[in-house]
């Protein structure tokens, strides 16, 4: 990788980190707007919108190795499968979440009804979040390794193991 390609990675994973510190603090600060639902409504939307960007700009990244370029999209899915799969996940659970949350709590925002289902998706919601922060950031990371971009005995020997 090139110095310019060093530096649109580096701006990508500092976006990528900047979304996931947002994810984390609506996660833990929401409940503070829930007295204003249209502010607590777009605090969701917003949240879902920078969700599906963060899946968007860790795809971008796949784009841009130069295994995907080269048609082996598979050693690309083999090693980040785990981390696509939980944010697909994470983003439907976050979208079920919210609308839910926001269907019991539009005219009465402040009475704290909870059924025993919406506790299960909340914490479910809440336990893969943490499991998609680490998955996430790992990728992110990973993405940036030197062999994702040029040919190299590396990529022969993972052809020849498939």
């Amino acid at each position: 990788m090139n110095l310019s390609g060093s530096k649109q990675y580096t701006a990508i994973v500092f976006l990528q980190n900047l979304l996931l510190l947002f994810d984390i603090c609506v996660n833990s600060f929401a409940s503070f707007a829930r007295n204003q639902s249209i502010e607590l409504l777009s605090l969701y939307v917003i949240q879902d919108f920078c969700l599906i960007l963060a899946l968007t700009l860790l795809l971008v990244n796949f784009f841009a190795t130069y295994i995907f370029q080269a048609g082996l999209i598979q050693l690309l899915y083999v090693r980040f499968r785990l981390t696509l799969i939980l944010c697909v996940v994470y983003i439907i659970l976050s979208i079920s979440l919210h609308i839910w949350h926001m269907s019991i709590h539009w005219y009465q925002p402040l009475i704290h009804y909870w059924t025993k289902s919406f506790h299960s998706l909340y914490s479910i919601q809440r336990t893969v979040a943490v499991m998609y922060y680490y998955f996430y950031k790992r990728a992110s990371l990973r993405i940036g390794d030197p062999r994702f971009y040029e040919g190299s005995s590396w990529m022969e020997q993972q052809l020849n193991l498939t």
